[in-house]
């Protein structure tokens, strides 16, 4: 009888969750640099330091992140993650539950770069 719960645990775990929530990173980082160094970071208008910076961001979303820097013009760029193959290839391979787990978290997006860099021009 233990044997039997054992496996349908052991399944049940398999079958009910998905490759990105169990190995995927819990957190996502991105380096923010200029050149010259020293420029004030910005996501979606909220301060967040100044380079070179190390950013936590969910790839799950897209940000707007400006550069500024006293007597320089301002830089905004756009970051957005995307799905990880990988991801949906292995979710795939679990079978159809995995895909909807990973969709629904949102756990298989990545950011195709870890850093984000800039070159900032004079006024």
């Amino acid at each position: 009888m233990r044997k039997i719960v054992l496996l349908l645990t052991v399944i049940t775990t398999l079958t009910l969750t998905s490759c990105a929530t169990l190995f995927g990173p819990k957190s996502h980082s991105l380096s923010a640099n200029s050149n010259p160094q020293g420029a004030e970071i910005y996501v979606d208008g909220e301060r967040m330091g100044i380079t070179p910076l190390k950013l936590e961001l969910d790839p799950s979303k897209t940000y707007s992140i400006e550069y500024r820097k006293e007597g320089y013009r301002s830089i905004t760029k756009t970051v957005k993650g995307k799905v990880g193959v990988k991801w949906i290839v292995l979710d795939i391979l679990g079978g159809f539950i995995p895909v909807i787990v990973d969709a629904a978290t949102g756990n298989w997006y990545e950011f195709e770069k870890d850093s984000i860099n800039t070159n900032l021009e004079k006024n």
